[in-house]
């Protein structure tokens, strides 16, 4: 991904409200696979990580991708967005070149 791809990304986000919320119990098999479903769906989310998760949000942020083969736009604080490119040509965001 290019700085121009990342940074318009970073723009489409702004507008965004988190979809997930990771807690005390960090990372769990289901909300990766929420997480999944909804990257399938959007393309584009943000993820508030909470205050009571002990985990530090940029190493959360690249387990998330690795996990959902997904690419981390940018973390700030405690708020991670994420990009899949979907499979769908209706829905799909086009990223400059």
């Amino acid at each position: 991904m290019t700085s121009k791809q990342r940074a318009y990304l970073k723009s489409l986000a702004m507008n965004l409200d988190p979809v997930f919320q990771i807690g005390k119990s960090s990372l769990t098999p289901e909300l990766t696979a929420a997480v999944q479903e909804a990257l399938d769906a959007r393309e584009l989310i943000k993820v508030s990580v909470l205050q009571n998760c002990v985990d530090d949000p940029k190493e959360l942020a690249g387990l998330v991708s690795e996990r959902t083969c997904s690419q981390v736009v940018q973390v700030i604080g405690r708020k991670i967005v994420l990009y899949k490119e979907g499979k769908d040509d209706r829905k799909k965001i086009v990223l400059p070149r």
